[in-house]
């Protein structure tokens, strides 16, 4: 009903062009034939109705009829072409030449018309002769001249007025400029000026590293510089936005450009780069820049074959998969084409934002949401019996470090038993691999959650001994832009005038980026030994007092100018420094088959004495004792509780 109607409503824009194009046909013969004897003075005159008079040099010339014929025919080979389809204002190359096609066509079919109906018919053609083959051909040229001023002449009036006058049409709105001058760039130009931005603005200058491209013009816009010349062209055309259109940029040159058009002050978007997209990017692909844009970190190669040999056609489920971890993991493992994805988060909005994303880029998707928790025990095995899953990713876990200070016995229930509750399920339930996530806070712990992170470890250990399931942890350092990560934080702050809070001047913490993390963790499942810690290669730490000021930087501010630095103090079970292996499993690390994953060999434990603290861990933990401390301090020899120690000495 609706394509009817749809049909129904293009019938006037169908007949407006029909009647222009017969025109204009008429007007081509007319023209071609005056073109011809224009030098004719006995016997001319004008065409269609011109008589050959005795001696005259005329002999080429078109009677109604015939051009009334050849009229038909053009329109008919231009319905045959398409071309009564196309929407002008938005048509390109293709277009252009269907209509250089359909003229050529349709002067071919008239020359054998022309040619071959007198013969057929004879004496039965009044008015249609055999004749007018050069004119024939010239119309065909003409005509196809009228038809794309017809459909392009608009475009053409509209560029001119913009190279003439453009700047007073465009002096209401902000002039912008778009850094690189290739396929994206001239395609954000086109959405620009055609109104399909979402802010009010022109194009205003382009630039471009390629020293072919500068000097030239896209759409008649220049292409004003390099990169290195953005600040001066910022000024001389009085630039108030400036658009990244690179979506194949790399992470370190992105950071730079970042970092130079911020400089300006004007205000800075980007295309969402293509390592992060599942399709062509386009206009709704543009974002605001972020604090993680100019954090350079090394792009991560993925032996994608083997991760999908692992992932394609299996059932997975993410526990915590509604969080800034687990969702980044679901988005990482969805292009995989898993047989189903299941979000199991005991928060619903999180993972229902979730699904819709994933629905909205991935409709084949067989992705659902299971609300629940792991501490419950019989809701885990409700939801493997429904779905009986290949792979189970486990990240839910509380991770907030001075929290679980304040809550010892919350951190045991959730993280180890937790843990422990999706493990007895996974096995039950047929499981093939299981991966958990696990801190560096793990490695010679100083806090209760690294203390119960270093417990889930030693957990999955002793089920990769007596299982045939595979099971593997991956440890890794902080992530930036998890929730309840210092970025976030710093930039709140800033937001509410400051000052900007850092426990120590010195204290250094390892980074990497939420798809950087998500990306290394499904890596490190396709090596898959059983019982094996995967360490992630965070690279070189990072000074939190210097990423403070780079947060400052980045928001426009001049570090303890106008926007002051706090140093507050070491918090409740927070380290120096952290750890990625402890000093046993630095001394018998290996090397694996990627170059940016470590595995440590799990320490020896002893099977009997650690189920049976487990099991008065988890009764200290039911009743919310204090002691759960001390009991974990048993498990974990190498646990340094600070606070302990503190009221000890």
């Amino acid at each position: 009903m609706k394509n009817k109607k749809a049909s129904i409503e293009r019938i006037p824009r169908i007949a407006f062009f029909v009647v222009l194009d017969a025109v204009c046909c008429f007007l081509a013969f007319a023209l071609a034939t005056w073109f011809l004897h224009s030098a004719v003075e006995d016997g001319y005159a004008f065409p269609f109705w011109a008589r050959e008079a005795p001696g005259s040099a005329l002999r080429e010339y078109f009677t109604f009829t015939q051009v009334a014929v050849f009229a038909l025919v053009f329109i008919g080979i231009f319905f045959l072409f398409r071309i009564y389809s196309s929407i002008w204002s938005v048509s390109g190359l293709n277009e252009g030449l269907m209509l250089i096609a359909g003229t050529g066509v349709g002067t071919a079919a008239c020359l054998l018309i022309n040619f071959l109906l007198p013969m057929i018919i004879g004496d039965y053609s009044p008015g249609f002769k055999n004749t007018g083959k050069v004119g024939i051909c010239l119309a065909g040229i003409f005509l196809c001249a009228m038809v794309f001023i017809t459909r392009f002449g608009w475009r053409i009036i509209r560029t001119l007025v913009k190279e003439t006058g453009g700047r007073r049409l465009n002096s209401d709105k902000k002039p912008t400029l778009i850094v690189g001058a290739g396929y994206f760039g001239a395609y954000v130009h086109s959405q620009i000026t055609n109104g399909h931005s979402d802010t009010d603005c022109y194009t205003a200058a382009f630039v471009d590293d390629n020293p072919a491209k500068v000097g030239m013009r896209i759409d008649g816009v220049k292409v004003m510089g390099t990169t290195d010349d953005i600040s001066n062209i910022v000024k001389k055309k009085r630039i108030q936005e400036i658009i990244i259109a690179i979506p194949s940029i790399s992470a370190k040159r992105q950071a730079e450009i970042v970092t130079i058009c911020r400089d300006t002050k004007c205000h800075v978007r980007l295309v969402t780069p293509l390592s992060e997209l599942n399709d062509i990017p386009t206009i709704h692909d543009i974002r605001e820049t972020n604090i993680k844009d100019i954090l350079f970190r090394q792009e991560v190669d993925l032996d994608e074959r083997s991760i999908e040999d692992y992932i394609q056609h299996k059932c997975v489920l993410v526990t915590g998969g509604g969080g800034s971890i687990g969702s980044e993991i679901c988005r990482q493992v969805a292009v995989f084409y898993p047989a189903k994805l299941i979000i199991f988060d005991i928060y619903e909005n999180n993972a229902y934002e979730l699904y819709c994303e994933l629905k909205r880029r991935h409709p084949w998707l067989d992705v659902v949401i299971r609300i629940g928790s792991v501490r419950d025990k019989d809701r885990l095995d409700m939801v493997m019996e429904e779905f009986s899953p290949d792979i189970v990713l486990h990240t839910a876990a509380h991770k907030h470090v001075p929290l679980m200070e304040d809550s010892p016995a919350e951190a045991v229930k959730n993280n180890v038993f937790g843990t422990l509750n999706v493990l007895q399920a996974a096995e039950a339930h047929g499981v093939k691999r299981f991966v958990q996530l696990s801190t560096d806070k793990a490695v010679n712990p100083t806090n209760v959650m690294g203390a119960t992170k270093r417990i889930t470890e030693l957990l999955v250990q002793q089920f990769a001994k007596n299982s045939v399931m595979r099971c593997m942890t991956v440890r890794f350092g902080n992530v930036l832009g998890s929730h309840g990560s210092v970025i976030p934080l710093f930039e709140k702050q800033i937001q509410s005038g400051g000052p900007v809070l850092v426990t120590d001047r010195n204290i250094t913490r390892y980074f990497m980026t939420i798809p950087e993390a998500a990306q290394l963790v499904l890596q490190a499942g396709a090596l898959g030994e059983t019982g094996a810690i995967y360490v992630l290669d965070m690279g070189e730490p990072v000074k939190i007092y210097e990423l403070a000021e780079k947060v400052i930087r980045f928001h426009g501010y001049k570090p303890n100018v106008d926007m002051p630095i706090e140093i507050t103090g070491l918090r409740p079970g927070e380290k120096m420094y952290e750890e990625l292996l402890t000093e046993e499993e630095r001394n018998a690390m290996e090397k694996t088959a990627h170059g940016r994953i470590l595995k440590a060999h799990p320490d020896p434990i002893d099977s009997l004495f650690f189920l049976e603290k487990l099991k008065e861990l988890r009764e200290l933990a039911e009743i919310n004792s204090s002691a759960v401390v001390s009991c974990i301090e048993e498990i974990v020899p190498n646990f340094k509780h600070e606070e302990r120690e503190q009221k000890l000495a």
